[in-house]
């Protein structure tokens, strides 16, 4: 006797869920015809040249201080402390590349007909946020060894 192939029910989710990725993948498409009408060519070497800087240099770079920040921790037995770094300087790191024409300085002319105010403060402010990032988990950390101290028995002191 011959069995019949089982039909298995296709992983969609509910009705909400697939009516919000149309809507996504509407707004998707609408964004890219506005994008591309303009300059197609210069959008898509755009494009390529981002997903190749990122793979071909910010990749490396990023991977071996991050693995010397581990080694470095690592070898000094704090080894659960690494997230207290990679957090703030990834963090710094992406206002760092969103930002970088005009904490550069790069673009200052432009950005002040455009706006009528000043660029020089971009490259103070990134400074300060990436300061106040860091002491933040700095705090942060402290406060956790705090605790861990407080909980040890007075014997292990």
């Amino acid at each position: 006797m011959r069995r019949l192939p089982v039909i298995r029910r296709l992983p969609v989710g509910s009705p909400l869920q697939i009516l919000l990725l149309c809507c996504s993948f509407a707004l998707a498409a609408y964004a890219g015809v506005r994008l591309l009408a303009g300059d197609w060519f210069g959008v898509a070497l755009w494009v390529v040249g981002a997903a190749l800087l990122h793979d071909l240099v910010l990749l490396p770079l990023y991977s071996v201080a991050d693995r010397a920040v581990v080694h470095g921790l690592d070898a000094a037995g704090r080894r659960a402390w690494v997230m207290y770094v990679r957090v703030p300087a990834a963090l710094s790191g992406l206002l760092l590349l969103v930002w970088f024409p005009l904490i550069s300085d790069r673009v200052a002319v432009r950005y002040r007909l455009a706006t009528g105010q000043s660029a020089d403060v971009f490259l103070g402010r990134w400074l300060l946020i990436t300061a106040l990032l860091f002491g933040g988990s700095a705090l942060l950390l402290a406060v956790q060894v705090r605790r861990a101290t407080k909980r040890r028995s007075p014997a292990v002191h």
